[in-house]
């Protein structure tokens, strides 16, 4: 099971890993575009957005390859532990 956040603080990643591990998901994180966004996302369970933080472009990059794989995309404004938290336990929960 896995799960890609895109957006976030830089300085967060870490902690947003170790936050899906506890709900038995695999992590990619992705704060800043580098290029080739599409390759690396490949097809997770769940992709987190995290809107407040990162491009238009980015957001509109990402839902379209998530679209086009038929992944669950979860909006979130905010790019706290506790809104992970929530959109984990929920999908968890919806499972």
């Amino acid at each position: 099971m896995s799960v890609v956040i895109v957006g976030g603080n830089e300085r967060m990643a870490g902690i947003y890993e170790t936050v899906c591990k506890k709900y038995g998901y695999k992590a990619k994180v992705f704060t800043k575009e580098k290029g080739g966004l599409k390759k690396k996302l490949g097809c997770p369970d769940l992709l987190v957005l995290f809107t407040s933080t990162v491009s238009h472009k980015m957001v509109i990059s990402a839902s379209q390859e998530a679209k086009r794989n038929k992944v669950p995309i979860a909006h979130v404004h905010t790019s706290s532990v506790s809104a992970l938290n929530t959109v984990l336990s929920e999908f968890s929960g919806a499972r």
